[in-house]
């Protein structure tokens, strides 16, 4: 969205999904939707005590509700990808925050085909492009779940998560595509690997799910779409609220400064005859002093925010969350095993208690979490460092009770 021509414009700043919040919520009726969505944005966010602006976009009208797609812009993570120095060099005001693959969804919604199939079918839709592979599940026209995932991640099972939180959100439904929207990219401009073929994701994989459908489209047709979004009164804003005080300000400033220098000019014009030129240049030259010193004290201010968010994020870990490995304990349990209790600590691991029908089951779960592992062949990182067997016992109705204490490796997953 950025112009070398656009200095001084007002503009909508349209990001990648993995750079914002984003979910689909369903919201009663008389409920205000950014209430409603706070608490699921704020267990998002990476940066727990900055507060969000949460901007809702309503996608079905119900008796019972409504169903948004809400996002927000955590401030901290868009200091860090250096999209607040870029915006400030091209000297641009940002009116509008969107998300860049609903605008690639606005133009490319004939050639996804979600008015042909019955309101019980489910599509997923990737939206690919070199930094992010956005993934939208759509049940007829409404979306049901909205994730992001980068192009070098396990977006198989990215696709899975999302499909899961489908069929929590809207219960389950045949999945009778995948549409994958890849954007059209000069011949000279593709990179391609040692074999000759274009480098990225291999959606062809995702065949396992259902068929798989490309649809190609032009490079800038995202932007296209959130062109005419923007047109809209009712689309997605999620601007920071500092954002929109300091173009409140700007604005002020700028009508302020008009009718001042106005008036300056006539006070400059009567009072040049008296005093001269040179002290005109005195006043000229005391507000740029002025207007440096405060340019200064807000890069430091900002060095020191970019400082703090970078320790951060070397502590931050989104791929082994309490969600993610809930599910692969899960996938993992043999037949007979039973969890009743789940403590999950970031740092540590995880504690499981729990019921099997025999001893046997409880070390086949053990040598399970010994040998758990994300990902395959040499890129196979294993899960827990240690996995301990407290002690068991056994319960009337014959059933052997356990616990297992899983610690994550000391030296971390890197």
């Amino acid at each position: 969205m950025l112009s070398p021509g656009g200095k001084g414009c007002e503009t909508v700043l349209a990001l990648p999904l993995d750079m914002m919040l984003a979910a689909i919520v369903r919201v009663p009726a008389g409920e205000d939707p950014a209430v409603v969505a706070a608490p699921v944005l704020q267990a998002a966010n990476p940066f727990p005590d900055e507060p969000l602006t949460i901007g809702c976009e309503t996608v079905r009208e119900t008796p019972e509700g409504s169903v948004v797609i809400a996002a927000a812009l955590p401030e901290s993570s868009f200091a860090v990808e250096g999209v607040g120095a870029a915006l400030d060099a091209q000297k641009l005001s940002v009116t509008c925050v969107d998300i860049l693959a609903l605008g690639q969804l606005r133009v490319s919604w004939d050639a996804i085909g979600v008015g042909d199939g019955a309101k019980e079918t489910r599509k997923a839709v990737l939206v690919s492009s070199p930094d992010c592979v956005s993934i939208f599940v759509l049940d007829g026209d409404m979306p049901v779940s909205i994730k992001a995932a980068t192009p070098g991640s396990d977006i198989k099972r990215a696709v899975m998560l999302a499909l899961l939180e489908a069929e929590g959100f809207d219960g389950a439904k045949p999945l009778s595509e995948i549409v994958v929207i890849e954007r059209e990219m000069p011949e000279e401009a593709g990179e391609t690997s040692e074999a000759g073929e274009a480098s990225g994701p291999d959606f062809d994989s995702f065949s396992d799910f259902a068929p798989v459908r490309r649809v190609v489209v032009g490079a800038d047709s995202a932007l296209a779409g959130v062109a005419e979004r923007s047109a809209e009164a009712q689309s997605l804003n999620a601007l920071p609220a500092s954002w929109a005080d300091m173009l409140a300000e700007t604005r002020f400033k700028k009508k302020l400064v008009k009718y001042l220098s106005v008036a300056v000019g006539i006070w400059a014009l009567a009072m040049g005859v008296l005093f001269g030129v040179p002290v005109v240049y005195g006043f000229m030259t005391d507000s740029q002093k002025a207007e440096t010193k405060r340019h200064h004290a807000k890069f430091t201010e900002v060095k020191k925010m970019v400082d703090k968010v970078n320790l951060m994020r070397k502590y931050s870990d989104h791929e082994h969350g309490a969600l993610e490995l809930l599910k692969a304990v899960s996938d993992r349990l043999p037949a007979d095993v039973t969890l009743t209790e789940w403590d999950y600590k970031r740092e540590k691991g995880i504690s499981i208690r729990g019921d099997a029908g025999s001893t046997s089951d409880v070390y086949e779960l053990k040598d399970a979490m010994e040998d758990m592992a994300f990902g395959e062949g040499e890129d196979a990182v294993k899960v827990f460092g240690a996995v301990k067997m407290g002690p068991t016992s056994s319960v009337k109705d014959g059933r052997t009770r356990f616990s297992l204490d899983l610690e994550f490796p000391e030296e971390g997953w890197e």
